[in-house]
């Protein structure tokens, strides 16, 4: 007899084959039996008409604080994650002295964008080592199960303290410091180590985080101790527009070791094609067998202009930071008063504010990338909907048309701004990508980036965009977009117990409404410790979502079931 019978559902099983109709059945958190008719259970749920697939696992994530303190990872864990792997592009809080643990926070808070305030009140610190953050990790009962990696930043300033924060070059005891941690951390548990070398990761305002810079000696001492210890990922977040000159090294590293290196594939404005050399170079890597990998989203990096968040074009104006610290119904009133709305939409005084600040000028005044969002979300809107174009059309300035889509809904409208991948106004490029044998989901960043980007929803968007709903070109199999945030994902980090329906694997199962499966719009929400702010998406649709056979999340609310746990290196699977 079975723990639990799924009855009658079209199981897509994750491995790309065609969904079936069929039962699933469940003893001791993993999948017993898959398909037919199955026999008795002592429990049964029924799943006509509905789609059965695998738990989603999410690789890239920033929940490194959070997951010290919540159990439910959410929103990760409204969008049918059931595994996620943190410490990505080399930040995190192991090792840590604890004379280092405020500036930890300082440069998570600069370069994820979580709020310090919110990690400082959250985070119970009681681990200095890498492995002693593991043991605090799995000490706390959780829904979700998670995975870290050991970040680079806080791995070099351990060793080499004030020299590593300035980029010194790191000596040969510094590397075998470091080396020496990372063997460790990964005998611990760890499941790769991360990196980056972004100029776009920034933190108390014009610094970079450790590790920048980091020489090859450095980066290779590094990655060498992976392939002595025998397993872990290889993460790196690299200059987008120079990606092509950072192949040929991870290449090397993913040869020598034999073990997966990502690196994140995205398309930038400035560079709109050279994404398609980058998959060039991945394809003579994947006919050499070399495990090197494309870390690609499901959409665009999407930029979230609202009043209550951290970016919209009016937030450079004078008159805009003088009223900053205002409760938000006084603000509100004040952004209804028209001789406000006169001096905020006057297009001298924003020009000026970002004379000086490129970045600033392209976030403020880029109106042919800005869209109204809306209550049914279009993450693929044509360029006739931009405000350039509406302001064109109409005879109204942009920054009218740009007020008027944040006032919408009593002040609560947003204005997408598709910042990369959308060089060509449409999705035809990740179409492409999302194909290749040698790119990988990720990007997500659940639990980052509170204040302007929410792209946790990103799972549920790979199934209602991409497999049904997709308008402006093709759509892409739902077998294939299951496969690829469930095997795929987890088969790169070595987790090989879960992201199929097949027996022996974890029962992680989602149970799910397709015809009802829909994105609302996000909202800005100040559920974080301390009253933090961030931005969250729910999703509709989910009927229950299962881990290890128990259902942790159903009608879109968690039940209080806690079988998660930590995942301590690579996993196999049962034979079934």
């Amino acid at each position: 007899m079975f723990d639990t019978i799924i009855r009658g559902g079209t199981l897509v099983d994750g491995s790309g084959r065609p969904r079936e109709t069929g039962d699933l059945g469940i003893t001791d958190g993993r999948i017993a039996a898959v398909g037919g008719k199955l026999g008795a259970a002592r429990r049964e749920i029924d799943a006509q008409g509905a789609l059965v697939t695998p738990g989603w696992v999410d690789v890239h994530t920033h929940y490194d604080g959070q997951a010290t303190w919540d159990p439910h990872l959410r929103p990760s864990g409204d969008h049918g994650v059931t595994t996620v792997v943190m410490g990505n592009c080399g930040v995190g809080f192991a090792p840590v002295r604890a004379e280092r643990r405020d500036w930890l926070i300082s440069v998570m808070e600069g370069v994820e964008d979580i709020p310090g305030t919110v990690l400082s009140e959250g985070i119970r610190w009681d681990w200095e080592s890498f492995p002693e953050y593991l043991d605090a990790l799995e000490r706390m009962p959780r829904a979700l199960d998670v995975g870290a990696q050991i970040p680079h930043s806080a791995l070099r300033t351990f060793v080499m303290g004030e020299r590593g924060i300035t980029h010194d070059e790191a000596t040969p005891d510094d590397i075998q410091g470091m080396v020496g941690l990372v063997r460790e951390g990964l005998k611990a548990g760890a499941l790769g180590f991360s990196t980056s070398r972004t100029i776009i990761h920034k933190y108390q305002g014009r610094k970079y985080p450790p590790g920048t810079f980091a020489s090859p000696d450095e980066l290779f001492g590094i990655a060498a101790a992976l392939g002595e210890v025998g397993h872990g990922v290889f993460q790196m977040t690299s200059n987008h527009s120079q990606m092509e000159t950072e192949v040929p090294w991870l290449t090397q590293i993913a040869r020598q070791n034999r073990l997966p290196v990502a690196f994140a594939l995205v398309q930038t404005d400035l560079t709109r094609d050279n994404w398609k050399n980058l998959l060039a170079m991945l394809d003579r890597t994947h006919e050499e067998g070399v495990p090197l990998y494309g870390a690609v989203a499901g959409r665009p990096a999407g930029i979230l202009m609202a009043w209550q968040g951290s970016t919209h074009p009016f937030m450079a104006h004078p008159l805009w930071l003088s009223m900053a610290a205002l409760p938000w119904p006084e603000k509100l009133a004040r952004l209804r008063d028209p001789q406000v709305r006169a001096q905020l939409t006057d297009a001298a005084a924003m020009e000026g504010a970002a004379k000086y600040d490129s970045r600033l000028a392209y976030l403020t005044q880029g109106f042919h990338k800005m869209y109204l969002l809306g209550r049914e979300p279009d993450y693929e809107p044509p360029a006739e909907r931009s405000i350039a174009a509406i302001s064109a059309r109409e005879g109204r300035a942009p920054l009218e048309v740009a007020y008027d889509m944040l006032m919408a809904d009593d002040g609560s409208g947003i204005i997408y701004f598709p910042s990369f991948n959308y060089a060509y106004n449409d999705l035809s490029q990740l179409h492409t990508q999302l194909q290749h044998p040698r790119t990988m989901m990720s990007l997500a960043d659940g639990g980052a980036h509170c204040g302007y980007i929410c792209d946790v929803s990103m799972p549920t968007y790979m199934l209602t965009h991409w497999a049904r709903d997709r308008q402006r070109g093709p759509t892409l199999p739902l077998e294939l977009m299951v496969q690829r945030q469930t095997r795929d994902t987890a088969a790169i980090y070595g987790l090989h117990d879960r992201g199929r329906l097949a027996p022996g694997c974890l029962a992680d199962v989602n149970i799910i409404d397709y015809g009802r499966l829909r994105l609302p719009p996000p909202k800005v929400a100040f559920d974080l410790p301390a009253g933090g702010r961030r931005l969250v998406q729910g999703a509709e649709g989910y009927v229950a979502t299962l881990k290890r056979g128990q259902v942790i999340m159903q009608g879109g609310e968690p039940t209080g079931a806690l079988p998660g746990t930590l995942v301590r290196g690579p996993q196999a699977a049962l034979a079934g």
